[in-house]
Parts: C-alpha cells; structure tokens; sequence
C-alpha cells in the first residue's frame, strides 16, 4: 500500500472518508437500530443504508462494493451481514474519527511551536515556555512526525473500513465462486455457440455459393473453349468473366477457409495446420503430436493462432523459416510458433498479435512473447484442452 504524502489528494480524501464516517455510520447504526422493533420496515431500509455506505466508499476511496445480489430477508445470510455492518459501523468510524482526528490536530498545534510567542495562542502558550529554543525543537519535532503519520493512519483506517465492508456488504465467498462459475459457463456456451455459428456459415457457403461459383466458372471456362467463332469483343467479355469468376472462386475458398476450415472437423488439426503450412511462402517444418483431440473450439483456436502467426510472419518478419509446434500434456495444448525473422513484435504493436491475445484469453489460455530485435521471434501458447 503506497502512503500518500500530506499535502496530497489521496491523504484528504481518506481523511475525509474517515471523518464522514462517524455521522455517517452513527446515523445508519441508529437507523438500524431503531428499526429492529419493526422488521418489515427493517428489510426495506438495510438495502438502502447499504447503497449509501457503497457510496461513500466510491466517492472517497474510489473503491466499488459490488452488490449482494440475493434477496432481502430473514433467510438471507447478506441480510444478517449488511445489519452487522450497520451496527458495527458507529464503534469502526468512531475509532477512527478519533485517532485521526488526535494525529492531524496534534500535528497542527505542534508546528503552531513555529510561531513568535506573540503571535501564539493557547493551548501551548499556557502550558510550554516556547522562549525555551529546545521546546521550540522539540514541538517542531514531534509535529512533523506527526504531519508524517496522518496520512498513513488515515489510510490504514480507511482500509480497515473498507474491510469490513468488503466482508460484510458485499458478496460472500461462496456467492463469488458460484457468480464466477456462472460467468464462465455462460463464456464458454458463448464462444461455443459462436464458433458453432463458424461451422455453419462455412457449410453454407461451401454448399451454396461456392459450388454456384464452381458451376460458373466451369461453364464460362466451356463457352471460352468453344466458342472461338465469336466477335472479339465477345470472347474478350467472356474471357474476363471466366477470370474474374474464377477469382472471386479463390477469393470466396479463402474466406471459408479463414472461417473455419472443414478439413479441421474431419481430419482434425494436423491434416489442417499441414494445409496452412504448405501455403507458406517460406519453408515451414510442422510436428504435431496430439494422442486425443481437444474440444472443436479450441482446435479452431489453435488453427487460427498458427494461422495468423504465419500471416504475421510473411507480411513483416522477413523470415527464411519457421517451426510450428503443437503437442498435448494432458489437459493442455501447447502451440509454439518459432521464426528467423527480424523480430521486434509487439502484443500491442497491431491488430494481429492483439487479437491472437484476445481469442487466447477468451478460453482461459496464456500467451508468451520474445522477439528481440534483429530476431528470432517465438510464440508460446497454453490453451486448456476442455
């Protein structure tokens, strides 16, 4: 924890925050208290003294309290925690108010020792002979200690109120793992349902309009052949249809192929990585030992890390070479991506390197980089295989 200095914001927002405390806290605990003869209205008011304590520590301390999400009655254990903390509240801030307020205060009449003795009211006047140099040392002393304290104090008191809110207004333990438990579940039926959405888009496309573009190119290629009795202008009309229908063929392969490959479904990762590496513009040594397949969504990850990474590679490494490694440890698939290429990549230096970071974190995986200057560069990725 970093102690602020005293003349900084964050020492007069903690000070304040200890300080509003007490009314604060002393008026909520009243509330509370009073209400105890009249359950009904008792249920009805915590959650509302609950949002204004949650407030006060957004305001002062920027710290979010986030909210208890289990109804408001008896049988709710965060409604018996959130009336403790309101009863608790008055005794925390009280404590609290008082040290902080004993430090700034002391220190304040302590560094009053620097004034003339005309100048200087009681309560030191009265009590220390400040014409006596060694007082004077002595008070300048203890007030810069004292100077010196108050801000940690104030922190650390605003910290242990923090604490005991954390504890008691927001949710528990067990209501946190079962909220991050639901989180990821409903991630993981996310990125399945979009991956899902993947495979079928590239099923549709190729029994769709690539085989129409197929059939296309194909007659166009027939009537190119065979017509060579036609007018110029009209065979140059269909010459550049058939190029351009078989561009936007090669065009419309890519994209599927991009989507979501099919040979990944059928033949699994090795025949697939085998097909992208062949298509490299540079020599690309491949191993692959997977003994059992990982679940679809992580090959396809998978895919489009060595993908992108080899995309990557031909558009800026300047490689002559590369080596991709992919292999199974039990429940996880480690892919390693090496080049000799100029290095100098950056997770945040484009959009490639950045969204390979993004898919990865999706499912739960970790990235490693190092590329030095003037090469090599090397891909490291841990992806969990369920």
């Amino acid at each position: 924890m970093k102690v602020p200095r005293p003349w900084s914001a964050r020492a007069w927002l903690d000070t304040a925050h200890v300080m509003i405390g007490l009314p604060v806290g002393v008026a909520l605990g009243g509330l509370t208290l009073v209400l105890v003869v009249a359950p009904p209205l008792l249920l009805r008011a915590v959650p509302w003294c609950t949002r204004v304590q949650r407030s006060r520590f957004d305001a002062f301390l920027g710290a979010h309290i986030p909210p208890v999400r289990t109804p408001s009655d008896w049988r709710s254990p965060a409604t018996w925690r959130q009336i403790g903390y309101h009863l608790l509240s008055p005794f925390v801030s009280l404590a609290g108010a008082v040290l902080t307020a004993v430090v700034w205060g002391g220190a304040v009449v302590a560094l009053l020792s620097f004034l003339p003795p005309r100048i200087q009211k009681p309560p030191l006047e009265f009590v220390f002979d400040l014409r006596d140099n060694r007082i004077v040392l002595l008070f300048m002393v203890i007030g810069v200690a004292l100077l010196l304290l108050a801000p940690m104090l104030a922190r650390g008191m605003a910290a242990l109120d923090l604490s005991v809110a954390r504890t008691l207004l927001g949710p528990s333990r067990s209501e946190l793992g079962q909220r991050i438990e639901t989180l990821t579940e409903s991630r993981a039926g996310v990125i399945d349902a979009a991956d899902t959405e993947r495979r079928r888009i590239e099923r549709d496309l190729h029994d769709g309009a690539q085989q129409r573009l197929v059939s296309l190119a194909m007659n166009l290629g027939l009537a190119r052949a065979t017509l060579t009795d036609l007018p110029e202008p009209a065979r140059e009309a269909i010459e550049r249809a058939h190029e351009e229908a078989k561009q936007a063929l090669k065009e419309l392969r890519d994209f599927v192929r991009g989507l979501h490959p099919a040979v990944l479904n059928d033949q699994g990762l090795d025949a697939a990585l085998s097909g992208v590496a062949a298509r490299a513009p540079f020599p690309v040594k491949l191993r692959v030992d997977i003994a059992r397949r990982a679940t679809p969504t992580i090959e396809a990850v998978a895919f489009f890390i060595v993908s992108e990474a080899l995309t990557n590679i031909a558009k800026h490494a300047a490689a002559t070479k590369a080596e991709v490694g992919v292999r199974r440890e039990r429940d996880r698939l480690h892919v390693s991506v090496y080049d000799d290429g100029c290095g100098g990549a950056r997770l945040d230096g484009g959009t490639g390197l950045r969204g390979l970071a993004q898919r990865i974190d999706s499912v739960d995986g970790s990235l490693r980089l190092s590329s030095p200057l003037g090469g090599p560069t090397t891909i490291e990725v841990e992806l969990p295989c369920e």
